[in-house]
């Protein structure tokens, strides 16, 4: 019996589960990394970092985002799921489950509890996670089907590092990180759509990577890195060195006899070294500045 049936089947334990590998645990840091870089970026004081505010995002970013994410994501692809391989090991392939939306819905609801918590300047970037994550996927606007407008509506990855950021400081993050950011989850987007090209071709979808196809899709990659590898350098010369990292990868990958499939399993621990490394330069300023 595969995983995902085990999941899927059962009471309330199977349901967490599933719930639990539906959030994709290997991309958790994809949403609760930049809270605590836009937290230590912010900070004056360690004291800063344990505020209600930091902590409470990183806790809504760790789980509850991302089965809201993951979970309207697999809803409205129930039917091209069914022949995503993806879907048969390293994740959950929705199946109909009625929980499933309640689930997501509360997840979206949640931050009404914390709101009070923020300040003015951290809100407009919770909704912004909030209406781009679910039109990405959800009809009628489905962002997720219109090429390039898929790559550019998944800048929503920075927006929990823009509103840590806000929260603790009480003002917006320098436009150019925000920038440079969103340009780098362009482009991490847009990679990771790669090892879909061909069941998203089978199923009809047109995206940014079927529309280019993988030459180009690898270009189109490394011009967004290179691009916000230049804004963060703008911003600071050592952000822009860290993150030159990426378009040399993708120019490795490109030009080597590695499977783009199994490549793509590579950035979670890639981006993970990254947001170390970004989060160790923060704190380093916050005690040593």
């Amino acid at each position: 019996m595969s995983s995902n049936s085990r999941v899927t089947d059962g009471g309330i334990g199977a349901h967490l589960s599933y719930l639990l590998v539906l959030s994709r645990p290997r991309f958790w840091l994809y949403l609760a990394g930049p809270v605590l870089v836009g937290a230590v970026y912010a900070a004056n004081t360690v004291s800063d970092l344990f505020a209600p505010a930091p902590v409470t995002l990183f806790g809504y970013f760790l789980l509850p985002a991302n089965v809201f994410l993951y979970g309207i994501n697999d809803i409205y692809d129930q039917e091209i799921d069914t022949a995503n391989p993806k879907k048969d090991d390293r994740e959950a392939r929705y199946r109909g489950q009625g929980y499933v939306p309640a689930v997501v819905g509360l997840c979206a609801a949640l931050p009404l509890l914390f709101v009070p918590l923020l300040s003015t300047a951290a809100i407009p970037w919770l909704v912004a996670f909030l209406v781009l994550g679910a039109a990405y996927s959800a009809p009628p606007a489905r962002f997720k089907t219109t090429p390039f407008v898929d790559s550019l509506s998944n800048g929503l990855y920075i927006t929990p590092g823009a509103a840590s950021y806000a929260a603790v400081a009480s003002t917006q993050p320098p436009a150019l990180a925000v920038v440079g950011g969103w340009l780098w989850a362009m482009g991490m987007h847009t990679f990771s759509a790669i090892p879909d090209i061909e069941p998203d071709r089978e199923m009809g979808i047109r995206t940014t990577a079927t529309v280019l196809g993988t030459r180009r899709t690898y270009v189109y990659c490394g011009v967004c890195w290179l691009a916000g590898a230049a804004a963060f350098g703008a911003l600071d010369v050592r952000l822009g060195a860290l993150m030159l990292v990426y378009p040399a990868l993708v120019a490795a990958i490109a030009t080597a006899s590695v499977a783009v499939d199994r490549a793509y399993w590579w950035f979670p621990a890639i981006n993970t070294v990254v947001g170390a490394v970004l989060t160790m330069g923060g704190l380093w300023e916050v005690l040593h500045g």
